[in-house]
């Protein structure tokens, strides 16, 4: 379909796939926010192709990512996660997911995840204008910004790079490059909240 998307793009369809229909579009429900970055702190030290490989599994094992019902769970549910071949098996990343879920409440309770991370770019994507993946940061102020404050709310597996990808995962950064045919489209996407 595409002949010039964002040269991290594998050859996988699954890459692809993703690439053109999720990549940097705005995400606004807090669960789904929750789900993609605890899947970017699972990819730590890993190639993303390997998280969506094994996204369905991860879905499956964690209970649809339901931060309510993840937020329960004690050291059986961590055995039985760390005996589960359809997810990455890191005992420190699952325990954070539970302990991320607690934090996820917290801030859900009191003025929502979804508005507490879209404020860090004033509740409308930030518009990137990169040529080349050369020019595309590992991480920003802002994701140094979120990373801070997340870890201060009781998150964990979420630095700086971690974050960045996430931003740029969920749409709060447009990154795709200008050569892109995502570009315009997620683009026009931005403008459409405004």
């Amino acid at each position: 379909m595409m002949s010039e998307r964002c040269g991290w793009v594998g050859s996988e369809k699954i890459y692809e796939d993703y690439h053109d229909t999720e990549w940097g579009v705005p995400e606004w429900d807090s669960r789904a926010l929750w789900e993609k970055l605890i899947l970017d702190g699972f990819q730590a030290g890993l190639s993303w192709i390997t998280i969506l490989k094994k996204r369905e599994g991860f879905r499956a094992a964690f209970q649809g990512f339901d931060p309510n019902v993840i937020a329960e769970w004690g050291e059986e549910d961590v055995q039985r996660l760390l005996a589960d071949p359809g997810i990455i098996r890191h005992r420190g990343k699952i325990e954070s997911t539970i302990g991320n879920a607690r934090a996820w409440q917290r801030i859900e309770a009191c003025e929502g995840f979804d508005r507490y991370l879209w404020k860090y770019v004033g509740n409308s994507p930030i518009q990137n204008q990169w040529a080349s993946l050369a020019e595309v940061p590992a991480k920003t102020e802002i994701s140094e910004q979120i990373a801070k404050d997340l870890k201060k709310e009781g998150f964990k597996f979420c630095g700086p790079t971690i974050i960045y990808a996430f931003m740029q995962a969920v749409g709060m950064v447009n990154d795709h490059l200008t050569a892109c045919p995502c570009h315009g489209p997620v683009a026009e996407m931005a403008r459409s909240l405004d």
